[in-house]
C-alpha cells in the first residue's frame, strides 16, 4: 500500500540442510563424548587421574590418549555443529567449519609429507615401535595394544625379534635375571591352529636359537615391513576409507559455510 515500507525478511536457513547437519553432528557428539568418557575412566582405573606425572613416565605411548584426544576432538566439534545449526549461531557455525578445515588440511598434508619422504617415515616409525617396545611392561594398555599389532602383522619387533634385546626383560645381557631372558612376548609366536590353549611361555629362550630354527617358533619379520605390506595389499580399501572420510568433511565444511551465509 502507498506510504507503507515494505519489509523484506532474510532468507531462512533450509530446514533440510540445518536439520541434517543437526543429525550428522549429534552422532559425532555423542560418539566423542563416548570415546572420553572410557579415555577418562581408563585413566581413573591406572591411577593416572590422581597421578597426573604418571602421563610423562611412561617411556612409550600411552593408547588411552587416542580415545581422549579423538573424542575431545569430536565433541568440540560435534557440539559446534549440532548447537551452531539448530540455534542458527553464525559463530558456532564458522567455528565448526574452520576447525573442520584445519583438519582436512593437516590430513592432506601428513598424506603428501609421508608419500614424499617415505624413508625418513620409515626411520621414524621404528623409532616410535623400539620406543614402545622399551616400554612393553610399564603399562597393560600398551601391552596389549603392542600385543595385537604382532599377532595380527605375523611380526615381531621394529625390524625382527632382536628388537627386543631394547626391553630390560627380554635383553641378553648376562645381567638379565628375568626369566624372559634372551625371548620374546608370546604374540611373536607361530601359533598352532589345534592349540586350544595359548601359550605365553612359546617365546622363553627362543633367541638363543639359530635364526632358521626361530623360523620354526616365532614371526620373524618386522612390523615395520609387514605394515607396510599390509599397506600395499589393502591400498584400494585404505584409500576408499581416506577417501570416504575426505568427502564427509568437505560436505561438512560446505554445509555450514552455505547456512553461515543465509543467516
Amino acid at each position: 500500500m502507498p506510504g507503507k515500507h515494505q519489509h523484506f525478511q532474510e532468507p531462512e536457513v533450509g530446514c533440510c540442510g540445518k536439520y541434517f547437519l543437526f543429525g550428522f553432528n549429534i552422532v559425532f557428539w555423542v560418539l566423542g563424548a563416548l570415546f572420553l568418557a572410557i579415555g577418562l575412566w581408563a585413566w581413573g582405573e591406572k591411577g593416572v587421574l590422581s597421578n597426573i606425572s604418571a602421563l610423562t613416565d611412561l617411556g612409550g605411548l600411552d593408547p588411552v590418549w587416542l580415545f581422549v584426544v579423538v573424542g575431545g576432538v569430536m565433541s568440540v566439534l560435534g557440539f559446534a555443529g549440532c548447537i551452531g545449526a539448530l540455534r542458527e549461531n553464525t559463530f558456532l557455525l564458522k567455528f565448526f567449519s574452520v576447525f573442520l578445515g584445519l583438519i582436512f588440511f593437516l590430513e592432506l598434508a601428513t598424506g603428501i609429507l609421508a608419500f614424499v619422504f617415505k624413508d625418513w617415515i620409515r626411520d621414524q616409525l621404528n623409532l616410535f615401535i623400539n620406543n614402545n617396545v622399551k616400554a612393553y611392561r610399564d603399562d597393560i594398555d600398551l601391552q596389549n595394544l603392542i600385543d595385537f599389532a604382532q599377532e595380527y602383522w605375523s611380526c615381531c619387533g621394529a625390524r625382527g625379534p632382536n628388537d627386543w634385546n631394547l626391553n630390560i626383560y627380554f635383553n641378553c645381557t648376562d645381567l638379565n635375571p628375568s626369566r624372559e631372558r634372551c625371548g620374546v612376548p608370546f604374540s611373536c609366536c607361530v601359533r598352532d591352529p589345534a592349540e586350544d590353549v595359548l601359550n605365553t611361555q612359546c617365546g622363553y629362550d627362543v633367541r638363543l636359537k639359530l635364526e632358521l630354527e626361530q623360523q620354526g617358533f616365532i614371526h620373524t619379520k618386522g612390523c615395520v615391513g609387514q605394515f607396510e605390506k599390509w599397506l600395499q595389499d589393502n591400498l584400494i580399501v585404505v584409500a576408499g576409507v581416506f577417501m570416504g572420510i575426505a568427502l564427509l568433511q568437505i560436505f561438512g565444511i560446505c554445509l555450514a559455510q552455505n547456512l553461515e551465509q543465509m543467516e
